[in-house]
């Protein structure tokens, strides 16, 4: 390739519109431009490194049995009722209607056409079937951000197991992470697996690969001492015990004129935080749920979708709080609540001698007693953990930090192949449905993550796995017959040796080719010029550490070979 004929427009200032680091870099180094919000053009540089991305993904699912299909872009909405993800997904699945008013739905991910395929297997003899995608997906992100790691429209590497029973199942998913720790060694994108969320396609156990960077939006907590490792929304700590005392025979009313948060409560009526229970009014599908936590405990609204698997989720406005419990915010609480489903956080279970809301403006209750005076429906792990607060297995203090998921593995049980009818003939000849697993992958997101983390002050630096090119050849005197010509050479022994190169032939001064090479991130630069040519050298250097070595003319092909071994 001829970077005179290539088309890579780099800028010299930084895009205003950039988020992050990678996203300033993958714009100024000329390998994406926006179209809209959520969707990018991918240029000619960029084109490449997805492609090597994704070759090392087809090779390491393959690895694992895998086999690659193509499955429908475009789905009807029947298969995402059945599964219960038309209502789920919400506004995040793009939805229209064709011609003949049928709803249809662009695929955010492809378990329903998965194991609507898999309704043609009929014995457990066929099984275990491992099937992988690569394709565009679609999401209506509410707020792209961050350039490739947050957008509406993008390539999924997605793959699906089918298994007859539990153990079938466990080395389906346990091959997908392999198969993910794999892939990310080899892309150079450092992870750390993670305890994850269900999430919207459901399943238990899920573990994400996330990489550390201050542009992700997920927050992991992690113990450095014995590894324990979380995003936010899977999360667990311990509570350290607290003694209630023996409490009141009965909540005990009393006046709290002007207590509005936690906080007044604690300075002038001396309830401390940890002795309150916090009462929060949700619109869980659309029915009113009180959700109680601990008064210093902050709630995670992912784990209450998981805990209630719900659809949508949203605070309750004043109007209704109002309507059903009689006050507004501030003294809310469940003491005598009967009609409402109320779900409180574990941390909460066995507490007595707490303060809460009496449901009457400016009135609270002293002396509750969680399980005697409130008819709990449901319990489950709601609160937000924390940095600094006990790690759940060893007890050292947790790190919080900023990452972004780049892939994620997990058990989808039988919930899809019920719902499409996905069934085999086990060895006693009865019919049960098929077990799924799921694994995903975001291309783009995974090259957005790659310059995250490998860039410095001059632009990006690839890892050489899915540099766009492994080697420019600067030719530094373009006008120049003899050093031109032994540019060409250098560059076709350079082919020759499998190295893939690009000559940079422009008639441009050096400094902007070095320039560009640097911001482009080609790991390998080979300057030929007048100077070195006089002596029979070249100078190779390195884009990670910027070190450059002398070499002979004739050895510069193998020397970037070797290196790339």
């Amino acid at each position: 390739m001829r970077w005179s004929r290539l088309h890579v427009p780099t800028l010299r200032d930084d895009p205003a519109e950039a988020e992050s680091a990678g996203h300033r870099l993958l714009l100024r180094a000329g390998h994406i431009r926006p179209l809209h919000a959520g969707h990018y053009s991918l240029l000619p540089l960029a084109v490449r490194v997805r492609a090597k991305i994704i070759r090392i993904v087809r090779e390491e699912l393959a690895r694992i049995g895998g086999q690659e299909v193509l499955l429908p872009a475009l789905h009807p909405a029947e298969v995402w009722r059945r599964s219960g993800r038309w209502d789920r997904l919400g506004p995040e699945l793009f939805r229209l209607r064709d011609r003949r008013d049928a709803e249809l739905a662009l695929g955010a991910s492809h378990e329903e056409a998965a194991a609507a395929v898999a309704r043609e297997l009929g014995s457990y003899k066929q099984l275990p079937q491992r099937w992988y995608q690569v394709r565009t997906a679609f999401r209506d992100e509410p707020r792209p951000k961050g350039g490739l790691l947050r957008v509406r429209e993008f390539t999924l590497a997605d793959a699906y197991s089918f298994d007859l029973d539990q153990a079938g199942l466990e080395e389906s998913v346990a091959a997908f992470r392999d198969a993910c720790a794999r892939i990310f060694e080899r892309l150079g994108v450092p992870v750390i697996p993670v305890a994850a969320s269900a999430g919207t396609a459901g399943g238990p156990d899920a573990t994400g690969f996330v990489c550390l960077t201050d542009a992700g939006e997920n927050v992991i907590v992690r113990s450095p001492g014995c590894g324990y490792a979380a995003d936010a929304d899977a999360a667990a700590s311990r509570v350290p015990e607290v003694e209630d005392g023996p409490g009141l025979p009965a909540p005990e009313p009393f006046d709290t004129p002007g207590v509005r948060t936690i906080e007044d409560l604690a300075r002038d009526h001396g309830a401390p935080a940890d002795r309150q229970i916090k009462t929060l009014v949700y619109a869980v599908d659309d029915r009113l749920t009180l959700v109680l936590l601990r008064g210093d405990h902050a709630l995670n609204e992912r784990k209450l979708l998981d805990a209630t698997g719900a659809a949508t989720l949203r605070p309750a406005e004043p109007e209704e709080i109002r309507a059903a419990l009689g006050a507004l915010p501030g003294s809310l609480g469940a003491v005598g609540v009967t009609d409402l489903r109320v779900i409180a956080d574990e941390a909460l279970r066995g507490r007595r001698a707490m303060f809460t809301g009496a449901n009457v403006d400016d009135v609270h209750l002293r002396g509750v007693d969680v399980e005697r005076d409130i008819a709990v429906g449901s319990w489950a792990d709601l609160r937000q953990v924390a940095a600094g607060e006990p790690c759940p297995r060893c007890g050292e203090p947790l790190l919080a930090e900023r990452a972004v998921e780049v892939g994620r593995a997990a058990r989808l049980g039988d919930r899809y192949a019920r719902a499409l009818g996905a069934e085999v003939l086990d060895r006693d000849g009865k019919r049960v449905p098929l077990l799924m697993g799921g694994c995903g992958i975001g291309i783009e997101r995974a090259m957005a993550a790659a310059v995250e983390v490998h860039h410095d002050e001059r632009g990006i630096v690839w890892p050489p796995s899915i540099a766009p090119f492994h080697a420019v050849v600067v030719v530094a005197q373009a006008g120049d017959a003899d050093v031109a010509e032994a540019g060409e050479e250098i560059y076709r022994a350079l082919l020759d040796a499998g190295v893939d190169a690009v000559i940079d032939d422009r008639p441009d001064r050096a400094g902007v080719k070095f320039r560009d090479a640097e911001l482009t991130g080609i790991p390998f630069r080979i300057t030929v010029g007048r100077r070195g040519l006089a002596e029979g050298t070249v100078e190779l250097t390195h884009r990670a550490g910027g070190a450059t070595e002398k070499l002979p003319r004739s050895d510069a092909a193998a020397r970037v070979a070797a290196l790339l071994t």
